[in-house]
């Protein structure tokens, strides 16, 4: 049985196909109350993948997340696909589960090409190097002198180091006057071999795990009880350089609105040499609990 949370992320995005353009995927017991978004995101960029030609690289994704999605339970992906042209392939992934569309994915693979130029702005601010930061369990454990049960258990399968440029804030006191701002260096935390589908779609779990935080940081803390339950509505990627999802990534994410229950995050992932390799806007559902 695979223990590592790495390998255990791989094996959880390797879909079985029980159809031409159609797959099943598993969904963990989990004590959530529903799928994490971030893996049916994963799966359905999967199931993509898996009906387009290798050479074409995935450069934007567009996804609804339209119900919840109950643990434990599979979840199908319906692939259609929509074009085959000489540069551009286009997919749509509709994910269900017991019946009921919950998540639909919108995928563009573009063929490889030279550009007549090249520009980037540099990362807004300089952070400090992620070996220099300590781990979000490392934090946890200072802080509360052990980990809770619940969350030694989540520490143990959490498929990716996490680590806060800033510091956690654990009171009402220490958000004051807070910016809606978040950024955190992610790696997973064993390797995930060479497929480079594999490399996309485990950042496309990735990308949803602290996006939404931009958004309440000015409100609440991060750790602790929650007084508003959040839930992804939509989610958008672009993706502009290959990659390594088991390599060092800064992903500096903010919020600039957040009104009628919804939040607007956005968040853009670079390397460790400053240079921009994905782009990310997701916006969020906030309900006081």
């Amino acid at each position: 049985m695979t223990t590592n949370p790495a390998e255990r992320l791989v094996d959880l995005l390797d879909l079985e196909q029980i159809e031409v353009n159609i797959f099943r995927g598993r969904s963990p017991h989990e004590s959530l109350q529903r799928v994490f978004g971030g893996q049916v995101a994963g799966q359905a960029m999967v199931a993509a993948g898996r009906t387009s030609d290798g050479d074409r690289p995935v450069h934007s994704l567009h996804a609804y997340f339209l119900r919840p999605g109950r643990p434990g339970v599979p979840i199908v992906y319906q692939v259609e696909r929509v074009r085959d042209g000489r540069s551009f392939t286009t997919r749509r992934v509709t994910a269900v589960q017991q019946g009921r569309t919950i998540f639909n994915l919108t995928a563009s693979f573009h063929k490889p090409e030279e550009g007549p130029f090249e520009h980037q702005l540099p990362p807004a601010r300089e952070v400090p190097d992620p070996e220099t930061l300590p781990t979000v369990t490392e934090e946890i454990r200072k802080h509360l002198g052990t980990l809770p049960e619940q969350l030694e258990r989540m520490a143990r399968r959490q498929p990716f180091d996490i680590r806060y440029v800033d510091r956690l804030r654990w009171n009402a006191e220490e958000i004051q006057g807070a910016e809606p701002r978040s950024a955190v260096w992610m790696r997973a935390v064993g390797p995930l071999g060479d497929d480079p589908l594999v490399h996309t779609c485990a950042l496309t779990y990735a990308s949803d795990m602290t996006l939404l935080d931009a958004v309440r940081i000015p409100v609440e803390p991060l750790w602790g009880r929650r007084g508003f339950d959040m839930a992804s509505l939509d989610h958008a990627m672009w993706f502009h350089r290959p990659f390594r999802a088991d390599e060092w990534f800064l992903y500096d994410q903010e919020s600039p609105i957040a009104t009628g229950g919804r939040g607007l995050a956005r968040g853009r992932i670079y390397d460790l040499q400053g240079r921009l390799l994905v782009s990310v806007v997701q916006e969020g559902l906030f309900r006081a609990l």
